[in-house]
């Protein structure tokens, strides 16, 4: 049997976005986030959390993982940090069950803030139970396969649909979908969402009061 060895493409060293960031972006929907850095960083709509409940704050460790296979999402458990999110690409194989209560257990007991999968995951009353946020297509109880002969990459570059997620970028995920906030721009784009905000309730207001949006925002 072919092996070959997982430490050529997982990267132990990332700068990730500070951790002070993280803890303001948890005033934020990811609708506002996306909005204030211009209509950036939206996963694929069909990633939802497994639990309406569910909100997810933390620096993405990004995984690829061949199609049917999770050996890779077992191997990114231990490579990323307390604090991390995973963000898994699983090949546009879908309709597995990457990932479940065993796993989820393990990355809880590391310390990872969650798990962002553009795929499907399984044990979904459990997970559902469990202190441990999950965003996933949906549900599927199809086993996957552990090919050790099979390439993955963690802590690379990953494509979502038109979205390009790094290793470190703030990840924030709530009923609405998950938002990927590059982390050089983490600081500058939780600015303008705290001002887009303070705007938002003063259009409120001014709806209250009885006017328009059609005036508000010049659309007459």
């Amino acid at each position: 049997m072919i092996k070959l060895n997982s430490e050529e493409t997982i990267r132990r060293k990332v700068e990730r976005v500070d951790a002070s960031l993280i803890e303001a972006a948890r005033q934020f929907d990811t609708a506002t986030l996306h909005e204030a850095g211009g209509k950036i960083g939206v996963m694929p709509h069909e990633i939802k959390p497994l639990a309406s409940s569910f909100r997810v704050y933390g620096s993405a460790c990004t995984v690829q993982s061949p199609g049917g296979d999770n050996l890779w999402l077992h191997r990114a458990i231990y490579a990323a940090e307390p604090g991390d999110v995973l963000v898994v690409h699983v090949n546009d194989k879908y309709d597995h069950g990457y990932w479940g209560e065993i796993m989820a257990t393990a990355a809880q007991v590391r310390g990872l803030a969650g798990l962002v999968i553009d795929g499907c995951v399984r044990d979904g009353a459990l997970l559902r139970e469990m202190p441990f946020p999950i965003f996933a297509r949906g549900l599927c109880i199809r086993g996957t396969g552990k090919d050790f002969g099979a390439r993955g990459w963690v802590n690379y570059p990953v494509l979502f649909g038109g979205v390009t997620v790094n290793a470190g970028d703030l990840v924030v995920g709530d009923e609405d979908g998950v938002v990927i906030v590059p982390r050089q721009a983490a600081s500058q784009v939780l600015a303008a969402a705290a001002k887009r905000v303070t705007f938002e309730r003063e259009v409120i207001s001014r709806l209250q009061q009885g006017e328009t949006t059609l005036s508000i925002y010049g659309l007459e």
